[in-house]
């Protein structure tokens, strides 16, 4: 097990001797990554994993200009790449992550910058203008969502040499790279965004067809991988983290039964029951059923070694093998999966030692045991150490090469399915002349072309079908397994038109000047709302958003009912209808959520006080819109004492002071509003 050692700096020293102690430390008594030799390219495969993703990880010590080059390739000058190397040890440690060429990243930038003018690359030199040319390079070199994260390690890296006295004068920097956040929803560059984002024409039907068509093993488990896709907002590594006995299904109290997936979120959020909408729960039972019966033998194999770790696997027919010092070469054939001469082409590259007699390739099984047992998955038998998943319980395991375009399947060795399997089935890698689902079942797009889809895809797209069904933000961001629902609107690809459509499908109302009215006959009269104080509004289902947008987006995300910008109007029956009925489903949802934390689901404490507060919200809307103390056409706007205007407060305190002309201040105060 790898030891972890705190760096503690003295104070007392000077910054350049912390570092050279820190990097003894890191070199001389750490043991993550195990025994690495210090100067060289490390291989960090088996210590990172990547769940979903095969093949090496290594970390060489180039520098930003050749990282990635093949043939010019530079390594990072001294004593900078000490530090690097320790660095990149230590944290791995502390703080692990998976993405650690993201972090490598940010110290080749930080190199560069320190070396720029012909400088001698010393971590000690590092100041605010470094850091900051540091940005400047990562953000000309990467596109924005990697450069944001790359600078996010890189104030790692700045918070790091601060805290441990690395660095003399002391200073504090932030990540000053931003998420591309710019969601324009017309034009050729949003087109073209959602082009790459979102299946094309026909890739969905074609899909359909293809989870019917599929018989080989290797295109069911595409298939049928795809359909699970699209019955739930999934990451396709929470998929492989699925046991085979993942199903769950219960009946509610109104004897409805409903269907769903235990699920592992990979970024943060608390494991859960993902329950599937009913139009497809069939697909998802169905594409269940085909991944479990698929990947059985597999399992089977498993389950062999868990049990018998030391002893390699063999069919029934090749038994006879283990009693036998010596046999044929292609007496193992049907333990490899190969043919006569593909045996010995295996035997040979795997450097078995092998004898000839009488014109035939002998071979000892305990050699070709030995190579086996030697190639079982790295970590075996645990295929996520984060969930204690092992392969003989996984979904998602299969025999050895089996999506291998050339090489022989292997029945006695057994591998997980990773996203380069999938997203190859599903044609990401037809341009380099390996087929897909689609083409061995002879299926195009629409228009003729070859189909070529991402698992990711099928995220935006349920995403996008949400958000023009109209759920709200904060069940689109449980169903998609986020712990922030701002990230919905990454996955948001509900073009302009589509939303004015939208719009104008909520309800057929007549024209009012700049605003739309409530009703066909409003309660309240245009002339009277125009003098109730409100600069700008616009309809919702419930009543009217006063929101300015010109100051600031929604910070509610929807969420009208417990906003305290949203104005109803008593008399509008329509919409107080709408009130009364989302208060019953939001009751039932209450009752849901004391039930989950009763049987101690995670997270259900916070969806409990989500929901109450929007009960208590919507009684207390009701009980004013029932009061026939209430003037017909009054507005209606509640409070959260909680919550508060920064701009209104600065007004209050701006006139608080001597000397001010409050007139002007009276103004802007009218202009928001009435406050709330």
């Amino acid at each position: 097990m790898s030891n972890v050692l705190q760096f503690t700096p003295k104070a007392t020293n000077e910054a350049r001797h912390n570092v050279l102690e820190f990097i003894d430390l890191c070199r001389n008594q750490l043991t993550i990554f195990g025994k690495v030799d210090w100067e060289e390219t490390w291989d960090v495969t088996r210590e990172i994993n990547q769940r979903g993703r095969s093949g090496r990880i290594a970390l060489a010590w180039t520098n930003f200009d050749t990282s990635k080059s093949n043939t010019k390739a530079a390594q990072m000058a001294d004593p900078f790449v000490d530090f690097a190397r320790a660095y990149i040890r230590y944290q791995a440690g502390m703080k692990p992550t998976t993405s650690v060429n993201l972090r490598l990243s940010a110290l080749r930038a930080l190199e560069r910058a320190l070396s720029e003018n012909g400088d001698v690359p010393d971590i000690t030199r590092s100041n605010l203008a470094v850091f900051n040319r540091a940005a400047t390079l990562i953000k000309d070199k990467f596109k924005s969502a990697t450069a944001y994260r790359v600078a996010g390690q890189l104030a790692m890296v700045a918070k790091f040499i601060n805290d441990n006295s690395m660095v003399s004068p002391q200073f504090e920097w932030v990540n000053n790279l931003k998420r591309d956040n710019d969601r324009v929803r017309i034009g050729r560059r949003f087109e073209e965004e959602r082009s790459k984002r979102l299946p094309q024409s026909g890739a969905m039907d074609a899909l359909a067809k293809a989870f019917r068509l599929a018989t080989d093993p290797r295109d069911t488990i595409i298939a049928a991988t795809g359909a699970l896709l699209t019955t739930a907002p999934d990451r396709i590594n929470e998929l492989f983290r699925l046991p085979v006995d993942c199903e769950v299904q219960i009946e509610n109290p109104d004897g409805t039964k409903a269907y769903g997936i235990r699920w592992w979120p990979s970024k943060g959020a608390e494991p859960y029951v993902k329950w599937i909408v009913p139009t497809m729960v069939d697909v998802a039972k169905e594409a269940i059923a085909k991944l479990t019966e698929t990947t059985e033998h597999a399992r089977s194999v498993a389950r062999w070694y868990e049990v018998r770790p030391q002893s390699m696997w063999l069919p029934r027919n090749c038994e006879y093998l283990r009693s036998q010092q010596t046999s044929l070469a292609v007496d193992f054939a049907p333990a490899l999966g190969m043919t006569r001469s593909g045996v010995n082409q295996w035997l040979n590259a795997q450097q078995v030692e092998t004898q000839t007699f009488r014109g035939k390739l002998h071979v000892r099984f305990e050699d070709v045991e030995a190579v086996i047992l030697k190639l079982l998955p790295k970590n075996f038998p645990v295929l996520d150490q984060e969930t204690g998943l092992t392969y003989s319980e996984a979904l998602f395991v299969v025999q050895k090469n089996c999506f291998h375009p050339k090489r022989s399947t292997i029945p006695s060795l057994v591998e997980t399915v990773t996203t380069q399997h999938i997203n190859g089935g599903l044609g990401a890698r037809t341009k380099h002349g390996i087929s897909s689902i689609f083409q061995r079942l002879g299926l195009k797009a629409d228009d003729g072309s070859d189909i070529r889809v991402t698992t990711h895809q099928f995220r935006h797209w349920l995403n996008t079908i949400a958000q023009r069904g109209g759920l709200s933000q904060l069940d689109i961001a449980k169903w998609s397994g986020r712990k922030d629902m701002r990230q919905n609107q990454t996955y948001d690809h509900v073009a302009g038109d589509e939303l004015l459509a939208m719009v104008r499908d909520i309800e057929q109302v007549s024209s009012c000047g700049r605003f739309a009215s409530a009703v066909d006959k409003p309660p309240l009269s245009r002339e009277e709302f125009l003098h109730v104080s409100f600069p700008t509004a616009h309809t919702t289902e419930f009543g009217f958003c006063v929101h300015d947008y010109s100051m600031m987006p929604c910070q509610k995300h929807r969420d009208c009912i417990n906003c305290t910008e949203h104005v109803c109007v008593k008399g509008d029956v329509q919409k107080t209808h709408r009130i009364k009925m989302t208060l019953e489903t939001v009751l039932q949802e209450v009752q849901k959520a004391e039930k989950a934390i009763a049987d101690g689901i995670a997270g259900a404490d916070r969806w409990f006080q989500h929901h109450t507060l929007t009960a208590v919200r919507l009684r207390d809307l009701v009980q004013m819109l029932d009061d026939p103390d209430v003037p017909i056409g009054s507005t209606i706007q509640l409070s959260i004492s909680t919550e508060y205007s920064p701009i209104r407060n600065a007004i209050d305190d701006r006139k608080l002071l001597d000397g001010q002309d409050t007139e002007i201040l009276d103004e802007i105060r009218a202009l928001m509003g009435p406050k709330r």
